[in-house]
């Protein structure tokens, strides 16, 4: 008799709790993950919680304050799941507190001031009888699971054990070790319809929009979305080589060590938009247009445009401070009217929060429940602890180990950038106004 319609029998297994936290960002589909990953522990009778708020609430944990239920976790049922999958949202809503942001190199883990955090983390989820560790965020938070299982390993010998996998997340869709992350298509879709509105608004009083898009490390989004949306001029990271690329001395006050920092050629990086926009123009007769710029090129800018700008408890500088769609509007309108004598009106957009929590298109939904059953199958049909879950080809799941992903020496998780060599990006630079560059 066929049993090709028949599910997977549950098997033996020791985790009688599964916890599931989300952190950093939202993207659209994080649902899809949560509950499906969920259904699967609870349809084989383990119980499952949801950790509120990222690692908000377990790092108030302590002698006089327990985790309360309904207020720092909830239990997650068949009822709390129901419709769930293509909701907007979270569920059990994020945060980005950093318990591993003291432990900056692996001597640190033998330092107990340093691992505190980590450790109030793991005495929170043994008071509520985590048998597993569920983890849902971008690289910052793979980067925390990562040290949150290497503090594990040095605790003394019988210690419990929480076993941890992550699942990828982020619409930035930067992550070594998957082709595409939960969130990504939808984020583009939706960007993308933004810049086709900004493209008719252009059109109609002859002027530019300037768009910043979020991709703090590379141009996955900007890229996408300045693909499907019909852009003029899209750049990245990526894009600072060869003469758009600069070196400038950095003096620490304190200290007095100086070191040199990669930046971008401001003037040349504006020129290039620049002469998109005279190409547009003079060639091609149209007076109106979209540039979109990925949010990482802040990180580029010369020391004298961000030395007084915030960072967050990763050590990124706080982009939503700085406005660079603004910036580079401003600075291009300038060199604009310098080169030709004219006015142009270029207006500084920033988008990516709007679509954080977008309605999830299908497939962002499928690649979303194939990863939370990946959770499950990945801690209780093949044991396995410290590693990532990850899709390719037809939803083919496969587990890469966090060695693999992140910097040994540094803790420092990989980037995965955009391949100048690559179809995508030569699809981008073909698509775009064509400059003689």
């Amino acid at each position: 008799m066929s049993t090709s319609l028949s599910r997977h029998t549950s098997v033996p297994q020791t985790i009688r709790r599964a916890a599931i936290l989300f952190a950093g960002g939202p993207a659209p589909a994080a649902n899809a993950v949560i509950s499906t990953a969920a259904v699967s522990f609870l349809r084989n009778n383990i119980d499952v919680v949801g950790i509120l708020h990222g690692y908000s609430h377990l790092l108030e944990f302590g002698p006089d304050r327990p985790l309360i239920e309904n207020q720092d976790y909830i239990r997650i049922t068949h009822h709390t799941l129901k419709r769930t999958r293509n909701s907007r949202g979270i569920l059990i809503g994020t945060a980005r507190a950093n318990p591993g942001k003291e432990v900056t190199h692996p001597s640190h883990l033998q330092d107990p001031e340093r691992t505190k955090l980590l450790k109030t983390v793991y005495d929170a989820l043994l008071s509520i009888n985590v048998d597993a560790l569920i983890s849902i965020g971008g690289d910052d938070t793979l980067r925390t699971a990562n040290k949150f299982k290497l503090f594990q390993e040095q605790l003394p010998p019988g210690s419990r054990r929480i076993p941890v996998v992550h699942l990828p997340k982020t619409i930035d869709n930067d992550y070594m070790g998957i082709d595409f992350t939960f969130g990504y298509f939808t984020a583009v879709e939706f960007l993308a319809g933004e810049i086709r509105n900004l493209l008719a608004d252009a059109e109609a009083s002859r002027s530019y929009f300037v768009v910043e898009t979020m991709g703090r490390h590379a141009g996955w989004l900007s890229y996408g979305a300045a693909i499907a949306g019909e852009a003029s001029l899209v750049m990245s990271v990526e894009d600072i080589t060869g003469k758009y690329e600069a070196s400038e001395q950095i003096t620490e006050p304190q200290t007095g060590k100086t070191t040199i920092r990669r930046v971008m050629n401001l003037d040349e990086v504006i020129k290039r938009i620049v002469a998109t926009m005279r190409t547009r123009e003079e060639v091609e007769g149209k007076e109106f247009g979209v540039i979109v710029l990925a949010e990482g090129l802040a990180e580029l800018l010369p020391n004298k445009q961000i030395k007084n700008v915030p960072r967050d408890p990763f050590g990124n500088i706080a982009i939503a401070n700085l406005n660079l769609g603004k910036f580079f509007a401003e600075t291009t309108a300038k060199e604009y009217a310098r080169q030709t004598g004219r006015k142009r009106k270029v207006t500084g957009i920033t988008l990516g929060y709007e679509s954080r929590c977008a309605l999830p298109q299908a497939f962002d939904v499928m690649l979303g429940s194939q990863l939370g059953v990946g959770a499950y199958r990945a801690l209780v049909e093949k044991n396995l602890d410290g590693v990532m879950v990850s899709v390719s080809g037809q939803l083919d799941l496969n587990y890469v180990p966090f060695s693999q992903l992140v910097d040994p020496a540094t803790l420092i998780t990989m980037v995965r950038y955009i391949d100048p060599n690559s179809d995508f990006h030569r699809l981008a630079r073909f698509l775009e106004t064509y400059v003689n560059d």
